[in-house]
């Protein structure tokens, strides 16, 4: 492909002058506007303007400089067609083979926090409008729409097939993706925080499977502003669904604390003094669930908890940092994946499909607090109690549902995780705790949801469980509430119920 005219009109100029050069060698026509052309011909190279191509001057502060047929003709015509080929010369149209846009940073503006005026000026017209004809045009036309494409487009220019039909063709891909983000982020501006699907995600990170290695799958979105990795192999998908996890539960906690989680649902959890006392106590949940999990602690890791921590197999330690001869213990192991965990904005909804569609819904952002129980009881719980069911509770959120949680001083004892009914959560949670060799008198037990029956407070009652903590809101709740009078329980409820299913 020959290119004989070229339309360049870019807000970065970075990287572009080769691609002039290389063009202005070639000995290509180049048709150019504003700074574009400034910046073309500060390099000694003539440039068209497209102000005389037009018969019409930029107007509207710069709003209108490329809309005019006598461009668009050029990007559009079709080589092979007779009509078009008469009409171009009718009307004395060049034809464009290639057009170089960049577009005004909308989203850039939008994350400087500048007043609204400066991001609507922002909103490219002409450019987006050029990005989409050349790209339909790509047979005709090489379309380059982004800056971080000059470094492959010179090599195209330098290499001896030039722009093929195949490369144009990638290109217009890459073109269409563009126009595509860049509607998707002024839409999104325009929305706020309205409910919608309106995604567009350009950032994709190749897994080496799915859930089972029969299912592709990849990760759309930028890791590195999330997480750090130091050491070890790459990350899975099931890696990243259980990281989630586990950093999204132990965000709820500003004590020192140490959550291992196995398949999504925590199977250890403990708040300490120190780190290695509260690795001690998490592993003590459940010694056995704890094998090949992936854990998160949110204080720097320390040397004496590393050598703790490293008799253990686990896939991933998620901390916000690490002491260095802690990192020498942890990487002792080459494959063990070692995160460092920043300070990331986290998306403001849920995404998953369902049959034909997709659900998306609000973030359960919700966590409760001393201020949003009421007691229901005659016994109103002592502060203690108040700790523990709290603590209970907000592991409870972040547990799969049916779901109930058992705790005390700072500890998960046990959980029933994920099952068909409450009373077999909570039958599965005091067998565990007993298995693991914890007394449950006067622990502490969490619900997701309200207790249809009284069968759940009894089986508590007879486990040794004084306080319950439960979002309320059943018609028969009274007859829980009843029994747990007779027993000489408390219980209070949140009204907030935590599904996760």
């Amino acid at each position: 492909m020959r290119i004989q005219n070229a339309l360049i009109s870019v807000f970065h100029k970075d990287g572009l002058g080769p691609i002039v050069d290389a063009l202005n060698k070639m000995g290509t026509t180049i048709y150019s506007t504003g700074g574009t052309q400034a910046f073309i011909e500060e390099r000694g190279i003539a440039v068209e303007r497209v102000e005389d191509l037009t018969s019409y001057p930029s107007i509207l502060g710069g709003r209108v400089k490329t809309l005019h047929p006598k461009v668009f003709g050029g990007i559009l015509a079709r080589r092979d067609n007779e009509s078009d080929q008469g009409q171009m010369s009718e009307f004395e149209i060049p034809y464009f083979d290639l057009v170089i846009v960049d577009l005004y940073p909308f989203e850039a503006t939008v994350a400087s926090g500048a007043p609204e005026q400066d991001i609507i000026e922002k909103i490219d017209i002409g450019g987006i409008s050029l990005i989409r004809a050349a790209a339909k045009n790509f047979k005709d036309c090489w379309i380059i729409s982004n800056m971080n494409q000059y470094s492959n487009a010179l090599e195209v220019l330098g290499s001896e097939e030039g722009a093929t039909l195949e490369v144009r063709r990638r290109y217009a891909l890459e073109a269409f993706d563009e126009s595509s983000n860049y509607d998707t982020a002024i839409y999104r501006y325009f929305a706020g925080d309205a409910l919608d699907l309106k995604l567009s995600n350009r950032q994709k990170q190749g897994l080496r499977y799915g859930e089972n290695p029969h299912q592709e799958a990849a990760f759309f979105g930028n890791l590195d502003d999330a997480l750090e990795q130091i050491h070890g192999k790459a990350l899975s998908y099931n890696n990243l669904l259980d990281i989630d996890a586990t950093v999204n539960l132990i965000r709820e906690f500003e004590d020192t604390t140490i959550a291992i989680i196995k398949h999504n649902n925590a199977c250890g959890l403990a708040s300490r003094p120190t780190l290695a006392q509260a690795w001690d106590d998490a592993l003590a949940g459940d010694p056995v669930s704890a094998f090949g999990g992936v854990i998160a602690a949110n204080r720097t890791v320390d040397k004496a908890t590393a050598e703790k921590m490293n008799s253990l197999f686990f896939e991933v330690l998620i901390a916000p940092a690490y002491d260095e001869d802690a990192l020498e213990v942890l990487k002792s192991k080459k494959n063990r994946v070692l995160l460092l965990l920043k300070d990331y904005e986290v998306p403001a909804y849920n995404v998953r499909t369902v049959l034909n569609g997709t659900l998306v819904q609000a973030k359960d952002a919700k966590t409760e607090t001393a201020e949003d129980i009421t007691t229901v009881t005659e016994l109103a719980p002592t502060a203690e109690q108040v700790e523990d069911m709290i603590f209970a509770a907000k592991i409870c959120k972040h547990t799969k549902s049916n779901t109930i949680v058992l705790a005390k001083g700072g500890q998960l004892l046990a959980s029933g995780t994920g099952q068909t009914s409450r009373v077999d959560a909570l039958n599965q949670a005091v067998e565990k705790a007993g298995r693991f060799g914890f007394d449950l008198n006067g622990a502490a037990m969490a619900s997701d949801a309200f207790f249809p029956f009284p069968d759940c407070v009894e089986i508590a009652d007879n486990a040794g469980i004084t306080c319950v903590i439960q979002p309320g809101g059943s018609i028969r709740d009274k007859e829980s509430i009843d029994y747990c009078n007779a027993h000489k329980m408390t219980m209070v409820t949140t009204g907030i119920r935590h599904f996760k299913h």
